[in-house]
């Protein structure tokens, strides 16, 4: 029997892909639960038009987050701490620090969650860099500056 799955199930298929199971385990088990649907054309046609829709806007989120790479290459961004005179900063860098400064300077809306420091955390003045993940074909390394203010 042929269903359309509604969800990804370990070993055995991904969201929207049409699968041949045995009729037990369809009638049984996938569809009560509402894992899968009954490939029907009329269940076909929608499933294909809702992956139709999904690559689009994943090309647009590609596009989006490769245009903004280009446009964070070769910046610098500046984080001012306050800092002893040895160099030790008063508690640390953290991305959201990082994330506010690009929107700051540069106007760029960056999440934080999406910006990821080479080390645990930093807490001394230089020039260090970390690795924005902004979509998975979409990585760029940024150089930050931490100065004492």
């Amino acid at each position: 029997m042929e269903v359309i799955l509604k969800q990804d199930i370990p070993n055995l298929g991904y969201n929207n892909e049409v699968i041949t199971v045995r009729n037990g385990y369809a009638r049984n088990y996938l569809i009560p639960k509402g894992l899968a649907v009954l490939a029907t054309p009329s269940n076909r046609k929608m499933s294909e038009e809702t992956l139709r829709q999904k690559a689009f806007k994943a090309d647009k989120e590609r596009m989006t987050a490769q245009d903004l790479m280009k446009k964070l290459e070769n910046l610098t961004v500046k984080i001012g701490a306050k800092a002893a005179p040895t160099g030790k900063i008063y508690g640390s860098v953290n991305a959201i620090q990082i994330s506010e400064a690009l929107k700051e300077q540069f106007g760029f809306e960056v999440d934080r969650k999406k910006i990821f420091l080479d080390g645990e955390s930093i807490k001394d003045i230089g020039t260090y860099s970390a690795r924005i993940i902004l979509h998975k074909e979409a990585q760029v390394d940024i150089t930050f500056e931490v100065f004492a203010e």
